[in-house]
């Protein structure tokens, strides 16, 4: 398919940042989303090759306690999640790693589970590491609720009416996943089984593919509880807010090991964003359609950081001082002497380089790709 951009040529091997610029931990840490991320990835695939979601069963009592399997058609298969939920005493409901019980324990599915499956996992996965599993179960993981958010959508939606919009984006999530294991980890299906299939081979898709899943279980799960609670007078939630929800993740700190362990693998992925970055800076022309784009998407960042909220006032500074940097950029590209000089996506890496901080040079690396 032919994109416009240059090949990797000289020039793009010349225009690559130097390792020890992209390297450092302060600018991997403040990375944002690209096209080439993982996420992005997978829902680009389930959009262009039409996946198809079914709800194979979903029985949970009034309260959203019971066993739930929802599955997706792929091209070529089809995966389940499979997700016990129970009720578990406030004073154990943690995320910390010596947690015993958890809001909902789940799997990915390779297939359709059988009736001898779920028991075998009703005994197993609520156990997490100390279950036993088999090449069948493709991911393992957990989740708690947000108790104030998920109460809060479960009685507005009960009393006919959508929750609180404010509330719902400073929390952004009904529940949050404590630990999603992968890889072969506690008997479940090595890296091997799926590594040649097209919608699994890429990294992580199987682990995303999971949340993407739970996700779509959680706005179910409170939208049923809700009927059961107030019958007739329960609407659903509207697309245009549930958009705002997503999953949480209680720490991730399993990508500090991960970072030092796999390095071969962590080249690979910036060495990928790097390469596309250049090819974008060695661009000597634009066109109109091209500006408009990358403006409108200029657009979109600014509100996105707009809504962000944070408790650390460390992190908040930063987004107070990102969003000054976007109003900065937007200024620059409004300057039609600037926009008519050749290598305009490398000028506005440059501007972005000498002026902003690293959380705004890594989000315009982000709107240049």
């Amino acid at each position: 398919m032919k994109t416009g951009l240059p090949e990797k040529t000289p020039a793009v091997s010349e225009n690559l940042r130097s390792p020890e610029k992209v390297m450092c931990l302060s600018r991997m840490g403040s990375s944002f989303q690209t096209r080439l991320s993982f996420m992005r990835s997978l829902t680009r695939r389930i959009s262009r090759e039409k996946w198809k979601f079914e709800q194979f069963r979903f029985e949970v009592d009034e309260n959203g306690y019971g066993i739930s399997v929802f599955g997706v058609h792929t091209p070529e298969r089809t995966y389940s999640l499979i997700v016990f939920t129970n009720e578990i005493a406030p004073e154990k409901r943690t995320d910390r790693v010596v947690a015993e019980v958890w809001d909902a324990s789940f799997n990915l599915f390779d297939g359709i589970p059988t009736e001898s499956d779920i028991k075998r996992l009703s005994g197993n996965t609520p156990k997490q590491e100390a279950g036993r599993f088999s090449p069948s179960e493709l991911v393992l993981a957990r989740a708690n609720k947000s108790l104030r958010l998920f109460e809060h959508v479960v009685s507005s939606l009960a009393q006919g009416r959508q929750p609180d919009i404010e509330l719902l984006v400073s929390v952004g999530y009904l529940m949050r996943t404590t630990a999603v294991y992968g890889n072969g980890k506690f008997g479940c299906a090595d890296r091997e089984k799926i590594s040649n299939r097209d919608e699994t081979r890429g990294s992580f898709q199987v682990e995303l593919l999971t949340v993407y899943l739970f996700r779509w279980f959680t706005i179910e799960l409170v939208e049923y509880i809700a009927r059961r609670r107030g019958g007739q007078n329960t609407v659903r939630l509207k697309p245009e807010i549930s958009k705002f929800l997503g999953i949480g993740n209680a720490t991730g700190l399993g990508m500090a090991p991960f970072l030092i362990k796999h390095p071969v693998l962590i080249h690979n992925w910036v060495l990928a964003r790097e390469t596309a970055l250049s090819r974008v800076i060695c661009l000597e022309s634009h066109s109109p359609e091209t500006l408009s784009i990358f403006r409108k998407n200029l657009l979109q960042a600014t509100r996105h950081i707009c809504e962000w909220n944070v408790d650390d006032e460390k992190q908040t500074a930063r987004i107070v001082k990102t969003r000054e940097e976007l109003r900065l950029l937007s200024k620059w590209i409004s300057d039609e002497e600037h926009l008519k000089q050749p290598f305009l996506w490398k000028k506005i890496l440059g501007f972005a380089e000498s002026k902003f901080s690293l959380e705004g040079q890594e989000l315009t690396v982000s709107l240049l790709l």
